[in-house]
């Protein structure tokens, strides 16, 4: 994609940073949209770190389909583990040595303390503040300790944390572009661990270094991260370094408000399973940027470099959005409809079971019902398969068995009587005029009888267009087959 740059402002350094853990989260595509739109509007760069430092949770597998789905959705990063770039590398668990050398500059500096406490000694500690209810945090038992202790247990190996120093008073305040002007009273804010006793740094240590030493000049990011970035702003002020631009982005809802999650909704929350439910990448980006953002000009469907260009972060949504399913499938169904016949049948081949050229012939029958890709061959297995008969399909509350195949077989023999191929609309005046004159109360039902008889369906394509595909031959032999089954009732 050519970049179209903002003159307002210089270019935005912008990143993604998930962690390996699992099913690649919708929430990376999502953040991932903004990010990505703002470095390219600006002729900047789109970065991807890994945050891999969660060891327990760690999925070696996961590292892959991460780059797997960001390719899937046309989010490819300008730099990161597979691109490389100039601020490699790009994997967090690859760049222990600079975490501990920055605590390492924070306990000299007085804005850090090693702490040796016991996993046994912390959960007693907020046991009693739940007694108390008192609001859990680190009592600062080791802040006290004398220098030549803590040297001397260091020197043993002991085992232990690295812990940020919070102010005791004060408060601590940002800008963030979509809310404005946030403050935290200092004293309410914990002693946060920067470096954990297995040695790699926590996420707060971590992202502050690496979004300051990659160039991250806006950050965006989704609003739980809120709560954490006063401790963020204050690192960069015991670091003495320049803030980025922050823009928090809402939540994504459930119907009931609840934000969505792998275990509540993992309908919602499993980017790969959008694809192999058969959505086209297109149409799931245009519908994540309308859950977090409003388009200027309203406009409900547009595509990425549109979205691009018009992107702004001063116009991501405060509120979360609540994540409609529906809505997305319509959304699907119209990309589908933009697509030529070629170009469908092309994204189609991993979803069915016939060939290319087969699909294109029933595609332009099948091309306006299609919600998903996944559909596809549930609605043409009308063209390739014998209709399997449910007599229950052929009640009616106006004509018994025989009857039905009385009007079925006048109707049978109207259609051998016409010449092919069958005009539609005197076809469909010829069927309206036959109603008529066998008694039915409605011409939907004579439609409906012969919509069973062609395809053993009560919903389908247009019945005329599914019969000129079928052929004149292929729709008088399901005719009677059809027959006989209502013969045989």
């Amino acid at each position: 994609m050519d970049p179209t740059p903002t003159p307002t402002r210089p270019p935005a350094r912008t990143r993604i940073a998930p962690s390996p853990t699992g099913d690649p989260h919708v929430g990376t595509a999502y953040q991932s949209l903004f990010s990505y739109a703002l470095a390219h509007q600006t002729g900047g760069r789109f970065l991807l770190r890994l945050e891999d430092t969660d060891q327990v949770r760690f999925d070696a597998n996961s590292e892959r389909r991460i780059f797997a789905a960001l390719a899937w959705v046309h989010l490819l990063p300008d730099e990161g583990p597979e691109q490389g770039g100039p601020y490699a590398p790009y994997r967090q668990s690859e760049r222990l040595p600079i975490y501990q050398a920055h605590a390492e500059q924070l306990i000299a500096a007085g804005h850090a303390y090693y702490c040796f406490c016991t996993p046994e000694r912390l959960a007693a500690m907020r046991k009693e503040q739940e007694a108390r209810k008192q609001p859990p945090r680190y009592d600062r038992h080791c802040l006290t300790l004398p220098p030549t202790e803590v040297q001397a247990r260091l020197t043993a190996g002991e085992r232990r944390v690295v812990r940020m120093l919070m102010p005791d008073e004060g408060v601590t305040s940002f800008h963030d572009v979509v809310r404005g002007e946030i403050s935290f009273e200092n004293r309410l804010l914990d002693d946060q661990v920067l470096m954990k006793s297995d040695g790699f740094p926590t996420y707060h240590l971590a992202v502050v270094v690496d979004d300051h030493l990659m160039g991250v000049t806006d950050v965006i990011r989704g609003e739980e991260w809120i709560s954490s970035t006063p401790k963020h702003v204050l690192l960069y002020r015991y670091f003495g370094w320049e803030l980025p631009t922050y823009a928090h982005t809402p939540l994504l809802l459930n119907d009931d408000r609840s934000k969505i999650s792998k275990r509540k909704s993992p309908d919602k929350t499993r980017l790969e399973g959008f694809r192999e439910r058969g959505f086209l990448p297109e149409a799931l980006l245009n519908f994540l940027a309308l859950l977090g953002w409003s388009h200027p000009d309203g406009q409900e469907l547009f595509s990425l470099d549109e979205f691009i260009r018009v992107f702004s972060p001063a116009r991501l949504l405060k509120a979360g959005s609540v994540f409609d399913m529906n809505k997305l499938i319509w959304m699907n169904g119209q990309y589908i409809r933009l697509l030529t016949v070629d170009e469908l049948a092309m994204r189609l081949i991993p979803y069915t079971t016939h060939t290319a050229e087969e699909v294109r012939r029933v595609l332009p029958v099948l091309h306006d019902r299609l919600r998903l890709l996944s559909e596809f061959d549930d609605l043409a297995v009308i063209f390739f398969t014998e209709p399997v008969y449910d007599s229950a399909l052929f009640s009616s509350k106006q004509f018994d068995a025989p009857a039905l195949a009385d009007h079925l077989a006048a109707a049978r023999a109207w259609h051998a009587d016409q010449p092919w191929p069958w005009e539609k609309e005197a076809w469909e005046a010829g069927i309206r005029q036959l109603a008529e004159e066998r008694g039915f109360k409605k011409a939907g039902d004579l439609f409906m009888l012969l919509r069973v008889a062609v395809t053993g369906r009560k919903e389908s394509p247009p019945l005329h267009d599914t019969m000129l595909l079928l052929g004149r031959e292929a729709t008088l032999a399901r005719m009677d087959a059809a027959l006989g089954v209502l013969r045989g009732a």
